[in-house]
């Protein structure tokens, strides 16, 4: 299957909107100020509405109402903002999943759920830029969402088989040649997302085989487990897959570490799916 061709006949989802571009050059602009980071998200005022509703939402709990862009920018900070501005997107452009085919609500949960168990499991292995594994958990399973959109009768297939057993990537990698792993890493690389980003969720499930970032697929790899294993939303899953030894070696995390995790996703994942939903 060309997973690139499958992508690109999607307009829908085959770029990102031109003002994210726009705010990931400002953000790496040195001299860009906060300002005009905040002038060039309020040029678009239904991505603006988004942003503010998500930074005034119980989840960053801060104590006054934010009213500004630029308000917004310097108390998230731009790494954050852009990352968050890149998920409300994204949430955005998915809206037209028919609900036979995904309960988005569900899947959006067991994303932001993945996302919450990345950013703890990286704070504590001291990972720079700890938030960008938020993203990563809520992006890894988009490639389902590719796959339901554009060959919907075939994933009817998938979903069938795997009624009879087995995995539900091992059975996508059977019947249609790809999984929706491989799928959501050729649809980052069209987007133009960072490397690191690319590779860890697509070896989500074989985090050992990323040639670069072994252990940002590895987290990446845990956190699905541990939210899969809480059950919180679905992929599409029935059970919780499992968990790959080399990874959970390479990570080396205490076990009494997950405890905190589940229960730190626990209190945060129903507040956090709300900012997008």
């Amino acid at each position: 299957m060309d997973i690139r061709k499958l992508i690109e006949q999607s307009p829908q989802i085959s770029s990102l909107p031109t003002i994210f571009y726009q705010i990931n050059e400002a953000v790496e602009d040195p001299e860009c100020s906060f300002i005009e980071i905040g002038e060039i998200i309020s040029g678009d005022p239904s991505l603006a509405a988004r942003l503010l509703r998500i930074v005034n939402s119980s989840f960053f709990g801060f104590p006054s109402k934010i009213e500004t862009i630029s308000h917004a920018v310097t108390i998230v900070g731009m790494a954050q903002l852009h990352d968050l501005a890149l998920a409300t997107t994204v949430v955005n452009q998915f809206k037209g999943i028919s609900k036979e085919a995904m309960n988005m609500e569900k899947f959006w949960l067991h994303s932001v759920a993945t996302g919450l168990a990345a950013r703890i499991i990286a704070v504590y292995r001291r990972e720079p830029n700890a938030d960008r594994f938020y993203l990563m958990g809520m992006l890894h399973d988009l490639g389902r969402l590719v796959l339901f959109l554009n060959i919907p009768d075939q994933m009817e297939k998938v979903m069938d088989s795997y009624e009879k057993g087995g995995t539900l990537y091992e059975v996508e990698n059977e019947i249609i040649g790809a999984d929706h792993a491989a799928v959501v890493g050729m649809l980052l690389e069209i987007w133009k997302l960072p490397e690191m980003l690319q590779e860890a969720v697509a070896y989500h499930h074989t985090p050992s085989q990323s040639p670069h970032y072994p252990s940002a697929a590895s987290i990446v790899h845990v956190a699905d487990v541990v939210a899969h294993g809480m059950e919180l939303g679905t992929c599409g899953e029935r059970y919780v897959p499992p968990l790959n030894a080399k990874a959970w070696e390479m990570l080396d995390l205490p076990i009494n570490l997950l405890s905190s995790i589940v229960e730190q996703v626990d209190r945060q994942a129903s507040e956090a799916v709300e900012m997008f939903l």
